[in-house]
C-alpha cells in the first residue's frame, strides 16, 4: 500500500531546491522531463506513487506544491526542461509579486492573506491520495519566504492535518559569515519555534557545512547554488530511497522517523553524505574502492556533515540510521559495526540502549553510479544545540539595541508588541537546555518536575 508524501516548496530557496530534488527522482524513477516514462524503464521494482501520481495520459505528475511570493524562482522552473512536468494548479506565486522583502513578519502575515487558496491545493492533493502518510516542507529559515510563509504552512498543516507527520529539509544560514540578510537572526529565531513545536523531523541542512563540502571534496573553490542545492537533492534523494524502492524495513516515513527520535522535541537530524561525486565538476569524478566499513567510517567523519556544530566534550548521538546503497552484504554490515563499536568511533547517550542501525537499500537501476557502495547517515546528536546557541547569540545581540525592528512593528503580528520574539527566544532555549540534558544520565527524570 503506497504511503504517499505531498511536498510543498516555499520561497527561493525551497523551489531551487526542490527543482533539482524532482530531477534527480526523475532520473532515478526513469521518468524523463516532460513526465513520461523512458522506454529503458521497464523494471518495475520501485515505488514511484510515493511521490508522483499519474495523469489521464499515464503521465507522472509529482506530488508537489510550489509557492513563493515573488514570480522570478518559479518563472526560471517554467521556463527549464522540467515545465510541464508539475501540475500547473499546484504553483502559487503572489499577485501583485513583490516578495516578502526577508521579512519574517510579511511572509508570515501575506500566508494569512493567501491561506484558503493554498490549503484548497493542499486538501486536493490529500484527497488525491489512497493513504497519505505526511508531509515534506523545503524552505530556509533566514530569509523572508521561506521562514515566515514557511512557519506559517507549518502552522496550517498542524491544524488541518494534526495525525500526518511533517518533516521538514530547512537550510540554516551560513552564520560563520556576513549576511547579506540583516535581520537573519530574527527571522531564524522565529522559524525555530514552529520547527520546534510544528513539524515531527527536521533534517538540518546548513549554507556553510554545504559551501565547505563543495570547496573541499569537490574541488570548487567558489561553489555556485546549483552546485549546494545538488548535494542537498542528493541527500533528500538518498534519505527517501527506502521508501522509493521498499525492503523489509524502514519502507515509511514513520518507521525512520520512529527508530530517530526519542523524545518529541529532540527531532533535530543532521545528515552525512559519502561519497559524493559531482555532476557539473570534473576533479570530482575520482573513484576509491568503497566498503561497507569505509563508508560507515566517513560517515562519522565531521567533514562530511551537512552542519556546522561545535561538539562539546560531553555531546554524544542519541541515535542514527545509515541508509546504505548498493550491492551489499549484510555480513559485511555485521563485521563494520563491530569494527565501529571497537574503536569507539561514535559516543551514545549513557541514558538508554543506542546504536547505528542500518537500513539496506537498492540503487536506482537508470543512474549509473561509479561507486559500488554510498551511504546516507541521519544522526540526532546532541551537539546540534550548538547551532541553535548560535543563533540565540546574534538575536540577543540585536534585540539588546532594538535594532531594525521598524519593518516587523508594521505587520498586524507586532503592532501591539514584541511579545512574540520573548516567547520564541524561550521555545528555543528550552530546546538548548533539553539537548543538553540529553548528554547527561538523569535525562530521563528531567523535565518531570518542570
Amino acid at each position: 500500500m503506497p504511503r504517499e508524501i505531498i511536498t510543498l516548496q516555499a520561497g527561493q530557496c525551497g523551489n531551487q531546491i526542490g527543482q533539482e530534488f524532482w530531477a534527480q527522482l526523475c532520473a532515478e524513477h526513469g521518468i524523463s522531463p516532460d513526465g513520461t516514462l523512458e522506454e529503458f524503464a521497464t523494471e518495475g521494482m520501485d515505488r514511484k506513487d510515493v511521490f508522483f501520481y499519474q495523469a489521464d495520459d499515464d503521465h507522472y505528475i509529482p506530488r508537489a506544491l510550489l509557492i513563493d511570493l515573488e514570480p522570478r524562482v518559479i518563472n526560471n522552473i517554467l521556463t527549464s526542461p522540467y515545465a510541464n512536468l508539475y501540475n500547473p494548479e499546484n504553483i502559487f506565486t503572489s499577485k501583485d509579486g513583490g516578495g516578502a522583502g526577508n521579512n519574517w513578519a510579511a511572509g508570515y502575515s501575506q500566508g494569512q492573506t493567501i491561506v484558503e487558496e493554498i490549503v484548497e491545493m493542499i486538501d486536493r492533493e490529500a484527497d488525491g491520495s489512497d493513504s497519505l502518510e505526511g508531509f515534506s516542507l523545503l524552505h530556509s529559515i533566514a530569509g523572508g519566504t521561506g521562514s515566515g510563509l514557511g512557519s506559517f504552512l507549518l502552522e496550517t498543516l498542524n491544524d488541518r492535518y494534526p495525525k500526518k507527520l511533517v518533516q521538514t529539509y530547512s537550510v540554516f544560514p551560513n552564520s560563520q559569515e556576513t549576511s547579506d540578510v540583516v535581520v537573519q537572526p530574527y527571522n531564524s529565531l522565529l522559524s525555530l519555534k514552529r520547527l520546534t513545536q510544528n513539524a515531527d523531523s527536521v533534517v538540518v541542512l546548513d549554507n556553510a557545512a554545504l559551501g565547505r563540502i563543495a570547496q573541499d571534496t569537490l574541488h570548487i573553490q567558489a561553489p555556485t547554488f546549483a552546485q549546494t542545492n545538488q548535494l542537498v537533492s542528493t541527500v533528500m534523494s538518498a534519505s527517501t530511497t527506502t521508501l522509493r524502492y521498499p525492503g523489509y524495513m524502514n519502507n515509511d516515513l514513520c518507521g525512520i522517523m520512529a527508530s530517530l527520535i526519542p523524545t518529541p522535541r529532540c527531532h533535530f537530524l543532521m545528515t552525512s553524505y559519502t561519497p559524493f561525486t559531482g555532476e557539473q565538476v570534473e576533479k570530482a569524478k575520482s573513484v576509491r574502492k568503497t566498503t561497507v566499513l569505509d563508508v560507515m567510517r566517513r560517515l562519522l567523519q565531521p567533514k562530511n556533515k551537512m552542519v556546522s556544530t561545535t561538539p562539546g566534550k560531553r555531546s554524544c548521538y542519541i541515535s542514527i540510521l545509515n541508509i546504505i546503497q548498493g550491492e551489499v552484504d549484510p555480513t559485511e554490515v555485521h563485521k563494520s559495526l563491530m569494527r565501529i563499536r571497537e574503536r569507539r568511533l561514535a559516543q551514545f547517550i549513557p541514558w538508554g540502549p543506542a546504536s547505528i542501525q542500518v537500513a539496506l537499500s537498492r540503487k536506482s537501476p537508470y543512474v549509473p553510479t561509479a561507486h559500488r557502495v554510498s551511504g546516507l547517515m541521519l544522526a540526532n546528536h546532541t551537539s546540534i544545540g550548538s547551532l541553535f546557541k548560535r543563533t540565540v547569540d546574534q538575536y540577543d545581540r540585536l534585540r539588546k539595541r532594538n535594532a531594525f525592528l521598524d519593518q516587523y512593528k508594521k505587520t498586524p503580528m507586532f503592532a501591539d508588541g514584541l511579545e512574540e520574539f520573548d516567547s520564541s527566544r524561550e521555545v528555543v532555549q528550552d530546546l538548548i537546555n533539553e539537548y543538553e540534558a540529553c548528554e547527561r544520565e538523569d535525562y530521563i527524570s528531567w523535565g518531570l518536575d518542570r
